[in-house]
C-alpha cells in the first residue's frame, strides 16, 4: 500500500516541479504581481492613505479589514470545534493513561532555562504585535510567538503547570474578547458618523490627529487578533496533545 500511494506523491511532486519553471524571476519587475495596477496602487498610496509605514499592515488592517476580521472569527471557529469535538472523545475515554506516558519529574536544567527564556519570548511577542505598524510584525505573528511561550512551559514541566496560566475557560474568553475588540473598533467608527472600521473618525474620542487616529486604531485591531491567536493556538495545543483530557499532554 506504501508503494501505491507514492505514485500520486510523485505524479504531484513531478507536476509542480514542471510548473516552476514557468515563475517569474525573483524581483523581475516585469512580472504580473509587479507590474499589476493593484499593487502599484499599494506601494504608491498606502502611505498616503493609512499613514502606516508597514505597507503589508496597512492592506491587513486597513485595505481588507473586513477579511482579515473574519479570519480571525475563522480562527476562532476553528478552535471552538476542536475543542468541542476532543473534549467529547476524551470523556469517553475516561480520562486512562496511555501506554507511552509515565510520571516522572520535570529536568531541572530544561526548567530552569524555560524560566529564562519565557519571559524574553513573551517580551518578544509584545514588541511584534506593537511593531507591526512600522517593521515586520503584527496581530498574527505576535500572538504565535505568545501562544509558543506557553507550549513551551507544558512542554517543560506537563500541561497542568501551562494550564494554570491559561486555563482551557480563559483561552476562549481571551479569544472572545479579541474578536470583540476588532468589531468594537469597528462598529465604534459607525456609531462616530463614519463606516465600519473607518479608523480615523476615532479622531473624535483620541486626543489625536485624525491621521495618527488611523494609527492608534490599527494598532487596537491588532491588539484583538493577537488575542484570539494566542489563546486558540494553546487551546489547540493543549486538547489535540492529551486528546481531549487535558492531562498529561505529549
Amino acid at each position: 500500500m506504501k508503494w501505491i500511494s507514492l505514485v500520486p506523491v510523485l505524479a504531484v511532486g513531478g507536476l509542480l516541479l514542471f510548473a516552476a519553471k514557468d515563475f517569474p524571476e525573483w524581483g523581475d519587475p516585469q512580472s504580473p504581481a509587479s507590474s499589476s495596477p493593484v499593487s502599484s496602487h499599494f506601494i504608491n498610496n498606502t502611505g498616503v492613505d493609512t499613514e502606516v509605514p508597514n505597507m503589508v499592515t496597512a492592506v491587513l488592517a486597513d485595505y481588507r479589514g473586513f477579511d482579515t476580521m473574519f479570519e480571525t472569527v475563522v480562527v476562532f471557529i476553528a478552535g471552538v470545534a476542536v475543542i468541542a469535538i476532543l473534549k467529547g472523545s476524551g470523556r469517553r475515554r475516561g480520562g486512562l493513561r496511555k501506554d507511552h506516558e509515565v510520571e516522572a519529574e520535570p529536568d531541572l536544567i530544561v526548567t530552569n532555562t524555560v524560566r529564562l527564556v519565557v519571559p524574553v519570548i513573551q517580551i518578544f511577542a509584545f514588541y511584534v504585535l506593537a511593531h507591526g505598524h512600522v517593521s515586520p510584525g503584527g496581530g498574527f505573528q505576535g500572538g504565535v510567538v505568545m501562544g509558543a511561550s506557553f507550549i513551551l512551559l507544558a512542554l517543560a514541566w506537563d500541561l497542568d503547570h501551562a494550564l494554570v496560566r491559561m486555563s482551557l475557560p480563559k483561552c476562549i474568553i481571551i479569544a472572545a474578547a479579541g474578536i470583540i475588540l476588532y468589531g468594537g473598533i469597528g462598529f465604534l467608527s459607525m456609531l462616530l458618523g463614519g463606516e465600519f472600521l473607518d479608523y480615523a473618525e476615532l479622531e473624535k474620542v483620541l486626543p489625536v490627529s485624525r491621521e495618527m487616529a488611523r494609527y492608534h486604531a490599527m494598532l487596537g485591531v491588532e491588539i484583538g487578533v493577537g488575542f484570539t491567536v494566542t489563546s486558540i493556538m494553546f487551546a489547540l495545543y493543549a486538547n489535540l496533545s492529551s486528546e481531549g483530557r487535558l492531562k498529561g499532554g505529549l
